[in-house]
């Protein structure tokens, strides 16, 4: 069985009942999410030896976020223990023309606060294959662009995969330092996920003709896009998510991947969205239990596809969904009628 490692920041967080507004009632519901968590147990829902590595207090709430990746099968015996907070983030879920939002509480957070003499990364990496991060992790503060760095390093000193989600968060860093930051920790990178607005945030690259706030993509442009970041850095495979939102339920969801070779685009899902949060990590989840399971390129792009449209139909940051609910939806059933 495939071994996978993830490392960054698992959150607590609190979110109104439903479409409520921030305090509209009295309610927070409490859960825990956060990007590489989110890979984490959707590749152990697939199967995969999954390994989750952060920092976490060791009081009741850091224990109860090492509960949550637990109940997946998660192995969270990396997980480093110390500091003294857990970062949170609030959610209201948008509807129609509302956008969601989310503001963040993790200033000085365990993980925001780590060392890079916390983490073995020899030992953590010993028996894997495959090592996921996201550009959120360094965005955290320059010690987490070093740990990064020393993880890629040690990564790439056993032979082992990495692909990189460059999610560029605006309320974190700045584009000059995510830019800086990002062109050092790419250069280890054998598979890069970007979507629509992140190329360009990062490194400035962006596809022509392409209105992501009117729904209108040109995925031509994409192909350029692609390429462009392949030759920058040399990476294996890049894949570039293509969500056109038509408004804050209903997105047209698809994506490419360019091997170096064929550019593969997905079929498109219309979704109508219970929760969105989480949908990018799922893609990335699908598209690594993808390419470790020996798939083709564009057979990796649909399962990948597939499993973030089935994420937007559920609560919560993890995708709760097995393979076989994933190959259905990629062989085409998507009529989403009642099994009996």
């Amino acid at each position: 069985m495939a071994k996978t490692v993830t490392f960054g920041e698992i959150m607590l967080r609190l979110a109104p009942n439903g479409y409520y507004r921030f305090f509209q009632d009295d309610q927070l519901q409490a859960t825990f999410g956060g990007g590489e968590a989110n890979v984490a147990v959707s590749l152990a829902n697939f199967g995969i030896d999954s390994s989750y590595v952060t920092k976490l207090p060791a009081h009741a709430i850091g224990q109860a976020a090492v509960n949550s990746l637990r109940y997946f099968g998660v192995n969270t015996d990396k997980i480093v223990r110390g500091g003294d907070r857990v970062g949170i983030y609030f959610l209201e879920k948008g509807a129609s023309q509302r956008g969601s939002v989310c503001i963040y509480d993790r200033a000085h957070s365990a993980i925001q606060e780590a060392a890079p003499s916390d983490f073995d990364w020899d030992a953590i990496f010993e028996g894997a294959d495959w090592f996921h991060f996201t550009g959120i992790t360094p965005a955290l503060g320059a010690n987490l662009v070093e740990i990064c760095e020393q993880a890629c390093v040690a990564a790439k000193a056993k032979g082992v995969k990495i692909s990189c989600d460059l999610n560029y968060r605006g309320k974190l860093w700045t584009r000059a330092e995510a830019r800086e930051a990002m062109t050092g920790l790419c250069k280890y990178v054998d598979v890069c996920i970007s979507n629509e607005e992140d190329a360009k945030d990062v490194f400035g690259i962006e596809a022509e003709n392409t209105d992501i706030y009117g729904g209108k993509l040109n995925k031509e442009g994409y192909k350029s896009v692609a390429k462009q970041l392949a030759d920058k850095f040399g990476f294996e495979k890049v894949a570039i998510t293509l969500r056109s939102s038509i408004s804050a339920n209903d997105n047209d969801w698809a994506a490419m991947l360019y091997d170096g070779e064929n550019y593969c685009f997905s079929k498109e899902y219309h979704l109508h969205i219970v929760d969105r949060v989480g949908g990018g990590d799922s893609f990335g989840a699908g598209l690594i239990y993808a390419l470790l399971s020996g798939k083709s390129s564009q057979a990796a792009i649909e399962f990948a596809v597939a499993a973030s449209a089935l994420k937007h139909s559920i609560e919560g940051d993890f995708n709760r969904v097995s393979v076989a609910e994933v190959e259905k939806l990629a062989g085409g059933d998507g009529s989403g009628r009642v099994q009996r």
